[in-house]
């Protein structure tokens, strides 16, 4: 049995503050031990050793094992290298430069192994007012516990207010201060505010009326966070497409377009798919009634040049409702039929994909 702490054997105090400082971001607590020999039965139980030059001080061999890692200060010279090697260490990482791999290592023993099943949903809307928000929402709802909410257009008003939830607790954007890097899943869940509903609980991150959106490295580390943990994380994405939120478009195992049954949005929405380039593979489209003039879910299709996944009719009084500051749709209305429908293709795609009842 392995304990789920590294072993960290560093006698250097200002490696050490380091060590802490790194282990301190991804939430991993560690064991410590002065040498190898005090170190005794953590040397073999532990997922990872991290350890300094004095360690390999003169000709010594590391009893064998996996995931020893050595640290140093600054470009080691090709001693140390020589050394480590011949004593059986794995790698030789150098501080600053390597600093982000070690807090790589260091996340994959506090989360643990990666849990299958983690895909990534961008939800965009043929034209402005087509909807998207509202179906992100609402594929949130129909994956039940295992999604992840995550607004990235700080235009949008904010997802908060879609669901009704711009008075619970938690970090938005703007204050969530992420700029890049690793993020675990429990740090995340720990700081943002969950939206209650029937299924249970939907963790999400809004944008805010004040302050600026998430950058795209800050996107990135939130959007890994999700799919390492098993999460279905759903991104609700703007129409302009800029540079900011290609992290996402490129993650993403589906794109879904929000198409209204109008002819000039999806003369709109084909404008949205020509933006993404040769990402558009990944679209498929969702086309939302009421058709005025008669356009069948088929030809809005044909039109925009996209498959068709699923069409749906108006839901109705929901509106009304999120006006009001109330998310309520229907549990067998049209809107989440429509998002289990897309989550059933997802599953076909990456594999196993909950989906509430």
């Amino acid at each position: 049995m392995t304990d789920v702490r590294p072993l960290v054997i560093v006698s250097d105090e200002t490696l050490l503050d380091e060590i802490l400082r790194l282990a301190a971001a991804v939430g991993c607590e560690f064991e410590r031990a002065l040498d190898l020999r005090s170190a005794g039965r953590a040397w073999a139980r532990a997922p990872l050793v991290l350890i300094d030059e004095k360690v390999i001080e003169g000709e010594v061999e590391l009893p064998r094992r996996r995931d020893v890692l050595l640290l140093t200060k600054g470009s080691p010279p090709p001693s140390t290298w020589e050394r480590a090697f011949a004593a059986g260490v794995q790698q030789v990482l150098s501080l600053p430069d390597a600093e982000s791999a070690i807090v790589g290592a260091l996340a994959d023993v506090a989360e643990g192994p990666i849990v299958p099943g983690g895909c990534v949903i961008g939800v965009l809307g043929g034209r402005g007012g087509a909807g998207a928000s509202m179906f992100a929402a609402a594929l949130g709802l129909a994956a039940g516990d295992g999604a992840l909410l995550v607004d990235c257009d700080p235009l949008g008003g904010g997802l908060d207010l879609l669901l009704g939830a711009e008075s619970v607790e938690g970090a938005r954007w703007p204050s969530l201060g992420l700029d890049g890097g690793r993020i675990s899943m429990e740090a995340l869940r720990g700081a943002l505010p969950q939206y209650a509903h029937r299924h249970g609980r939907l963790p999400f991150l809004s944008c805010d009326r004040d302050g600026a959106g998430p950058s795209a490295d800050a996107l990135a580390s939130v959007v890994d966070a999700g799919r390492r943990a098993g999460k279905v994380v759903i991104c609700d994405l703007p129409r302009h497409l800029n540079s900011g939120i290609w992290p996402v478009v490129d993650r993403a195992d589906l794109l879904v377009l929000v198409v209204p049954a109008e002819v000039r949005a999806c003369v709109s929405a084909r404008r949205v798919v020509d933006g993404l380039g040769d990402r558009a593979d990944k679209v498929k489209l969702v086309v939302r009634g009421p058709a005025p003039g008669g356009l069948a879910p088929q030809d809005a299709a044909e039109s925009v040049r996209v498959p068709l996944l699923t069409s749906m009719a108006p839901e109705r009084n929901l509106d009304r409702c999120v006006e009001n500051g109330e998310f309520a749709p229907r549990a067998r209305g049209a809107l989440v039929t429509a998002a289990r429908m897309v989550l059933a293709e997802l599953r076909g795609t990456v594999g196993s994909v909950e989906v509430a009842a």
